[in-house]
């Protein structure tokens, strides 16, 4: 890292190390979501050794896949380090990238730690509820840097309000897009994937019976997707510009896709996989939602990355 402090990092070159960040976020919320759902969350019962203070466990199949977890989240990581050490040596350091990056590594190191509050805490679901949160936050962080990566931000760059109705509807589109992402985790929380698997301790789940928590979950849904669809008719039927209408049409078709595969799942007495569709087009949905709210304004694009429609 010290030699890449020497060297100028150019602000093409850059856009890949955010993106490498961008992508490890996307990474830690689908394998945290295997190991649950393999109920191998108690494969490795202490940390940050795996049992006894001993760095692995056993070779059986719930070890394995929880120490390769926590390699995963190693190595990202050093991801996130490096992409703050290549911000620090930006060609034209900009204050913005420093702190994104900085909140990645940050981000990171506490999901972590958070995964030992898990591990020593049994698996308690308002932990592993928080847990997957904080790694979707960690999603959107990763998500604005990419995109500031490839855009001029700061004094004196040009930043067009692509239609100020339309931003405030983003803005206020976080709203039920946060308290439907709480419920899920909450549904998730009462259902059967506690994390642990047959012969370990059964993790405790959230005092709630999983057809109301799914009950107020899908309300939340319905109402996410009636007012992204509601969007949609309105951006379509306005003068909106290209970008605008490219995102929310993408908002759309990840959340009727997200619906039918929650309620698939719900009715098929919620399989592992489906599960894991779920928790991934979460992760995709949050992207969407980022995107939507970025996309609002418009900026040059840095000198040396490809135009593109954004």
């Amino acid at each position: 890292m010290t030699s890449l402090l020497r060297r100028r990092v150019s602000g093409p070159a850059f856009r890949w190390f955010a993106f490498a960040s961008f992508l490890s976020m996307i990474v830690i919320v689908l394998s945290g979501a295997a190991v649950r759902l393999t109920g191998s969350g108690l494969g490795c019962p202490d940390w940050p050794t795996c049992f006894h203070h001993r760095l692995t466990g056993s070779w059986s199949i719930h070890p394995l896949i929880e120490y390769g977890n926590r390699v995963v989240t190693v190595l990202l990581v050093v991801v996130t380090a490096v992409t703050f050490v290549a911000a620090l040596a930006r060609q034209v350091r900009r204050h913005d990238l420093i702190v994104l990056s900085g909140m990645l590594v940050a981000g990171v190191v506490a999901d972590a730690v958070l995964g030992a509050f898990v591990v020593y805490s049994k698996l308690n679901p308002w932990l592993v509820s928080l847990h997957m949160m904080l790694s979707l936050s960690m999603v959107v962080v990763g998500a604005i840097l990419y995109h500031r990566a490839k855009y001029v931000y700061g004094p004196g760059a040009r930043s067009d309000v692509r239609d100020p109705h339309f931003r405030l509807i983003a803005r206020l589109l976080w709203v039920p897009f946060v308290v439907l992402l709480a419920t899920g985790t909450m549904t998730t929380g009462s259902g059967p994937h506690a994390g642990s698997s047959q012969g370990q301790l059964v993790a405790k789940r959230l005092p709630f019976a999983l057809s109301s928590t799914a009950w107020v979950h899908s309300l939340a849904a319905v109402l996410f997707i009636g007012l992204v669809t509601g969007l949609v008719f309105a951006i379509w039927k306005s003068s909106a510009p290209t970008p605008l209408r490219l995102g929310v049409r993408r908002l759309v078709v990840i959340s009727l896709v997200q619906g039918a595969i929650g309620a698939t799942q719900y009715l098929t007495h919620l399989p592992a996989l489906l599960v894991e569709l779920h928790v991934a087009g979460a992760t995709s949905l949050t992207i969407g939602v980022t995107q939507f709210h970025l996309r609002q304004s418009a900026h040059d694009r840095e000198p040396g990355t490809k135009k593109a429609v954004d």
